[in-house]
């Protein structure tokens, strides 16, 4: 079951992050720093690391029954923080879990667990679980939804990766369909990506193209996929498999505010091997180029001039915008 220590004192001393500052009153302005231990949400009150625990009869340690979004914090302003709220929201009802939390709580909750990590930079990870149940699969079983929110840091890739662009393999696992588990639904249950991630790291690439049933591009592991072709943008459409990604939500407003025109058409791998450029997008990889797919060098092997300058305007938009932390 839950550890029920309020106070959550660690029993050995973790690993020192870089990225947190020394303790100091909630809503105040901190600086990246060293701290002792991160604190951790379950079900309204914090604990340590060490201490953080969830009962194993849980369904989502038991079958993925459960919802989750990674949101990114940079320069003390959580980004895009309504719509992840939004999709997590929309995640939830389509399968049925009551959040027993408000929209309001919900963001108290998460913008208090980043002050009390001290952190102005990193990614939150906020977990909605069926809850406690027993073996069986029944979510009737399960009385109350879990909330954890975990706040740390998270760096996908190296940053000489960031500046040449990603190696990129197809993979023969085929991206579930909305007939099966709708992509739309960011569950718990990441196995599908999970498998096509580890046919990626045998190929030695950076990241895997997943196809979906028809044979067309539906999207990487954790990542949109966009080409450029003749100065223009494209997707694929959300029907292809694609997850309504909110850092794709982004680039089709910074193509908007650029007046770069983009669509969403279905897209081969013929389409993606002749492309003048190609990046990918998501929270955790923010956005970055990706310069070989199946041993194809795409454009000139090098990120491409619109990618460099939607890679620019989405750093200024992660600098400048977004839902403060600290009080000032």
């Amino acid at each position: 079951m839950l550890s029920k220590d309020a106070e959550g004192t660690a029993l050995m001393t973790p690993p020192l992050h870089p990225e947190r500052a020394a303790a100091k009153p909630s809503g105040t302005k901190v600086s990246n720093a060293a701290a002792e231990s991160p604190k951790i949400y379950i079900d309204g009150k914090y604990f340590d690391e060490a201490d953080a625990k969830v009962s194993v009869f849980d369904h989502g340690l038991l079958y993925g029954d459960g919802v989750f979004e990674g949101i990114r914090f940079y320069n003390g302003r959580v980004f895009r923080l309504a719509e992840h709220m939004e999709r997590l929201w929309d995640s939830a009802r389509s399968i049925c879990i009551n959040i027993p939390l408000s929209r309001p709580e919900m963001d108290a909750a998460l913008l208090e667990t980043i002050r009390r990590n001290n952190l102005r930079a990193g990614y939150v990870r906020l977990i909605v679980t069926r809850g406690v149940g027993n073996l069986g699969l029944n979510p009737i079983q399960c009385k109350q939804p879990s909330v954890i929110i975990i706040v740390s840091t998270i760096s996908l890739y190296a940053e000489e990766i960031y500046r040449k662009g990603l190696t990129v393999v197809t993979v023969p696992t085929r991206r579930m369909g909305a007939a099966t588990l709708n992509p739309a639904i960011k569950s718990l249950n990441y196995l599908n990506n999970v498998l096509a991630r580890i046919e990626a790291n045998l190929s030695r690439a950076d990241e895997a193209l997943m196809l979906n049933d028809a044979g067309n591009v539906a999207e990487c592991t954790a990542d949109n996929v966009f080409i450029v072709k003749r100065g223009q943008i494209m997707t694929p459409p959300i029907t292809a498999g694609a997850l309504r990604g909110i850092t794709r939500s982004v680039v089709f407003d910074i193509a908007a505010e650029i007046g770069i025109k983009i669509s969403e058409p279905e897209i081969t791998r013929h389409d993606v091997y002749i492309a003048d450029e190609a990046f990918l997008t998501g929270t955790a990889a923010e956005v970055i180029s990706m310069i070989n797919v199946d041993g194809r060098i795409i454009g000139t092997g090098k990120p491409g001039p619109i990618t460099t300058r939607i890679i620019a305007r989405f750093r200024e938009l992660t600098r400048e915008t977004g839902t403060p932390i600290f009080s000032e």
